[in-house]
């Protein structure tokens, strides 16, 4: 496929399109699942068994979509078990890259590939689809499992317990249907919904997502003022997708996207959830707000053309929060 259009990063290159000035986020394609014994899983193929250093994951430490997989990846004890690629936090007019000028990039730990699209292009010569991280890669089968990241961080909750003794369940099934819910609510009018408010091309279609994402987190604050958690007094795979686009929300989404009716400091029960999930072990190693300021404002050029990247907002994370009432 051509990667440019008209001069300018095509849009399928960034995972989505425009329809009558609105974002509309592509599918992913590959959506083959890890299984404990290679067992064919909700989708794909079969053949893809849980094996310690069979796999590897690319990610971008900008990406919230990304991040989840490596929240999940820590929060499994995967470490160890399944290697990574950090791709540079700028995206050029070639994608996603393996430039190793930035602080925490690694390169292409496997090929030393130069850019993402030649990893599709490794796993399908005659692949047309999208090219987004995070990437679950099979070493062993030379190809791509799987490119979604909601089934990504379902893999790794289940699929390697037997290898980590990790039984730790953020998707228990008594709370599959609540868990369900909230994700679908929070996907569609929070994590897709910033991104539907900073790319709309027409008036209409940001003040509509501009008003479904500012009524969403009312909803959920609304939520948060009763519960620890969002599924209740246990931590779910749902606080943790919220997480994502939470930490980079006053950094980025509020200027960046112009998702400025309020900022998360000013919810007191989201932002207290959210500092205490970044203050959760291990997961303030996997939030790079450097990587996450300086991929929006330098490489949404339609957005900023300038490029240049705000110092602030400077953000005590680490200050005490009140999530201790519910216990």
């Amino acid at each position: 496929m051509s990667l440019m259009k008209q001069g300018r990063l095509s849009d399928d290159w960034l995972g989505h399109e425009t329809q009558a000035g609105e974002f509309v986020r592509l599918d992913s394609q590959f959506r083959n699942w890890i299984t404990p014994d290679g067992t064919p899983g909700q989708s794909g193929e079969g053949g893809f068994a849980a094996e310690a250093g069979r796999y590897h994951l690319y990610v971008s430490h900008a990406c919230p979509w990304a991040h989840r997989s490596l929240i999940f990846r820590h929060l499994k004890g995967l470490e160890d078990l399944i290697s990574i690629s950090v791709v540079h936090p700028d995206m050029g007019d070639k994608g996603w890259s393996f430039a190793q000028d930035y602080v925490g990039t690694t390169g292409d730990t496997l090929y030393n590939l130069s850019y993402v699209n030649e990893l599709y292009a490794r796993a399908d010569r005659d692949y047309s689809g999208i090219v987004t991280v995070p990437i679950l890669w099979d070493k062993q089968r030379q190809t791509i499992v799987n490119n979604e990241s909601s089934e990504i961080i379902r893999m790794f909750n289940h699929a390697f317990d037997h290898l980590t003794g990790n039984s730790q369940d953020y998707y228990p099934e008594e709370l599959h249907t609540e868990i369900d819910t909230i994700n679908a609510l929070i996907y569609d009018r929070i994590n897709n919904g910033v991104y539907k408010t900073g790319f709309a091309q027409t008036q209409s279609a940001y003040e509509k997502h501009f008003g479904e994402l500012f009524d969403a987190l009312g909803i959920i604050e609304s939520r948060l003022a009763q519960q620890r958690y969002l599924c209740g007094t246990q931590i779910t795979e749902a606080d943790w997708r919220l997480f994502t686009t939470l930490i980079r929300f006053d950094a980025v989404y509020y200027g960046h996207f112009k998702c400025n009716h309020q900022r998360i400091i000013d919810y007191p029960n989201l932002f207290n959830f959210m500092l205490e999930l970044y203050q959760h072990p291990g997961i303030a190693e996997t939030t790079h707000m450097d990587h996450i300021k300086y991929h929006y404002y330098h490489s949404h050029y339609q957005i900023n053309p300038t490029r240049i990247v705000p110092q602030g907002p400077w953000q005590d994370l680490w200050q005490t929060h009140d999530r201790g009432r519910f216990v």
